[in-house]
């Protein structure tokens, strides 16, 4: 059993926002569960009620957000449609933004309307007709200039600037938050980064750790209460192997302590070639493993008893395993640190105390069948079942993955669990999450929560299209990787002359953000489901869809305000905003559409669509300022707020991936 990866090859104030600091986050360490309390009973997750729409949590500026462009005009053609098509009152209106010229947005129901009511007894003679009733229907408002229709029906609709402008500036008064998007859940949990102890993290964590941290934040922003989990592998085969080889080699383990084991990694390798190599030390730490996990009978009968691992199962190889244990933590922490990532630690060894009761249940809802010595659950249509209970009596992956599954639905009350993971545990997420629909623990209807989610990418190649390692065949360490795009920035930033601009500190806290943002940008900005070559001179390169020319996008936006000699935060209070030429136009659009592109990357679980959007709005932004001058203008303070809410919503798209922005480069 191992964690949730498996790749077996595998400054200044004036600089940073106030709001930041280069105290980088750490992961937590979970407090140790109460195993005092009756567990609850286990058949609860049958009377779970499934629902289509939760209520979304309510943060302060709750009051002033209206919801999206997009979720605002639905509302209105929800009205027009049961005017128009009263006989079918569960269409639900589809509303797109427009790629032509002739409006801003669209709504799409006309053909399927007119499939709908088609041979009936009706007044419509085509999609045409359906689609300007639907326009015709529409109730007044005031995000609606005009209306026209094209094609088959589709209905385009122009917004005001009038109601663009007022949009803006709300935002710049009240702040972006007023622009999260509303999503259907209240509380979910992302499992994701999940290395296994006792190896380190090398590059193939890389993508789980920086999509899940991503995913996590646009949650987080949209008002959704997150559970960051680090199901680490802590209770695997790894575990017997590691312990039996310390046992072997430092009889008195407990007196030497971690200096005895020195580097990990190199110990972990020592213990895998007697692993592979001695068929009676493989044995004995297979043997270890189902120590560990559950100990005698008489742990058995004791289990509910117990309120903390620690005092379960065989005390010599407990031990041992938390000597381990803590040293790998160590490791991680620096990744971590330096990513400035946040995560709270509950793993495999977490829920095994709960394995037992779970799989009761199930063996009790019939699910659990005997087969060739192992415990099953059948899953139709796939060759194999899935093993819940090894033939030597150990746990594996799938009891580990099925008990925090209830766990999070009953304990934690979770509505959406997303796991995130290499594309090669495809399958076994899909019988897993199979098994749980047949305990009755999720709806079968994937529109209903809870819901689970596996987002699942592809690998981190090298210049040879294959997985990425380095000369000598090693899988390439996480830290050496982020420390050397630090390193290459900062050479960079030397040989500009910055070294004599600004101090020591501020170098390398700039450094800092752009290496890491870079390495961070350039895995972010692919679909997931593909392979990514990985380039240091692509992905620190300052031309192209790059964090570093998005960091040189922001800093001159900060610098062309600087310029003006204005105060920016004076005039969000008295200036107003006039969409006079098509570029300021385009620009101020762009920008109202961030919110429907939160909820899309975050309904799809895909951060690139967010990449795509600060991308496309470094352009609107460049466009704008190649045919409109700012400072020295009558237009000056208009122009000035809208540099500053490209700012304002840039900052805020480097924030949800991850990206720390500097003010100036």
């Amino acid at each position: 059993m191992s964690g949730r990866l498996s790749l077996s090859g595998a400054s200044s104030s004036s600089l940073l926002p106030c709001c930041l600091s280069f105290k980088r986050l750490s992961h937590l360490h979970s407090p140790k569960p109460n195993h005092h309390r009756l567990l609850p009973d286990f058949l609860r997750a049958k009377t779970r009620r499934f629902s289509t729409i939760k209520s979304a949590s309510v943060s302060p500026m709750a009051e002033d957000n209206e919801g999206t462009v997009k979720q605002q005009l639905s509302k209105l053609f929800e009205t027009s449609l049961r005017m128009t098509v009263p006989d079918e009152p569960d269409l639900e209106p589809l509303v797109v933004k427009c790629t032509g010229k002739f409006g801003d947005y669209q709504c799409n129901n006309a053909m399927s309307c007119w499939a709908k009511v088609k041979g009936k007894k009706t007044e419509f003679k085509g999609p045409p007709s359906i689609g300007q009733a639907i326009a015709n229907n529409l109730p007044e408002s005031e995000m609606i200039e005009s209306c026209s229709i094209a094609g088959p029906g589709f209905v385009n609709v122009v917004l005001p600037n009038q109601w663009i402008t007022k949009s803006i500036q709300k935002m710049l008064e009240k702040g972006v938050g007023i622009w999260a998007p509303k999503l259907p859940v209240s509380r979910a949990v992302v499992d994701f980064s999940s290395p296994n102890i006792a190896k380190e993290m090398h590059v193939g964590h890389l993508r789980s750790t920086i999509i899940g941290d991503t995913i996590a934040r646009m949650l987080e922003y949209s008002n959704v209460e997150v559970l960051r989990r680090n199901h680490v592998g802590d209770w695997g085969t790894q575990f017997g192997m590691l312990i039996e080889y310390m046992f072997e080699k430092f009889p008195d383990w407990e007196n030497a302590g971690e200096q005895a084991i020195g580097d990990l990694q190199a110990f972990y390798k020592a213990s895998k070639l007697k692993f592979d190599a001695d068929p009676v030390f493989k044995e004995k730490a297979q043997q270890a493993v189902v120590l560990l996990q559950g100990g005698n009978e008489k742990y058995r009968k004791a289990w509910s008893m117990i309120c903390a691992i620690s005092h379960g199962g065989n005390e010599k190889y407990r031990k041992a395993w938390s000597t381990i244990c803590e040293i790998s933590r160590k490791e991680f922490h620096q990744v971590y640190e330096r990513l400035g990532i946040s995560l709270e630690e509950k793993g495999e060894s977490f829920y095994n105390p709960y394995i037992p009761k779970v799989l009761e249940g199930l063996s009790n809802q019939g699910l659990i069948v005997e087969s060739e010595g192992a415990r099953v659950i059948v899953i139709e249509g796939k060759q194999i079942p899935l093993i819940v209970v090894k033939s030597d009596g150990g746990y594996n992956y799938a009891s580990t993955d099925l008990t925090a599954l209830w766990y999070r639905l009953n304990e934690e009350k979770a509505e959406w669990i997303v796991y995130v993971t290499d594309v090669g545990q495809k399958l076994h997420f899909e019988m897993f999450f199979t098994a749980a629909k047949l305990a009755g623990w999720l709806p079968a209807d994937e529109k209903l929560y809870p819901k689970t989610s596996h987002v699942d990418f592809g690998l981190v190649l090298g210049d040879d299209k294959k997985r990425f390692r380095t000369r000598s065949s090693e899988v390439v360490r996480l830290v050496d990787l982020l420390d050397e795009a630090k390193t290459r920035c900062k050479a960079e930033l030397v040989e500009r002359g910055k070294a004599l601009e600004w101090t020591a500190e501020e170098l390398e806290q700039i450094a800092e953000a752009i290496g890491y943002g870079a390495v961070k940008y350039a895995d972010l900005k692919n679909n997931r489901s593909t392979n990514y070559t990985f380039s240091f001179d692509q992905m620190l390169n300052d031309k192209g869809n790059t964090a570093v020319y998005l960091q040189y996008a922001h800093a001159r936006i900060c610098s062309i305000i600087r310029k003006s000699g204005k105060d920016i935060e004076e005039l969000k209070n008295t200036g107003t905003i006039v969409l006079g030429l098509p570029e300021e136009r385009s620009l101020g659009l762009h920008l109202l559409q961030f919110a429907e592109v939160v909820e899309e990357a975050c309904l799809s679980l895909l951060p690139n669509v967010l990449c795509e959007y600060l991308y496309n709005l470094s352009e609107h932004f460049t466009r704008f300022y190649a045919e409109c001058k700012v400072n020295g203008t009558p237009e000056e303070t208009s122009r000035l707020l809208l540099c500053e809410a490209t700012a304002v919503v840039m900052r805020q798209c480097f924030h949800l991936l991850g990206i720390v922005p500097v003010f100036k480069i």
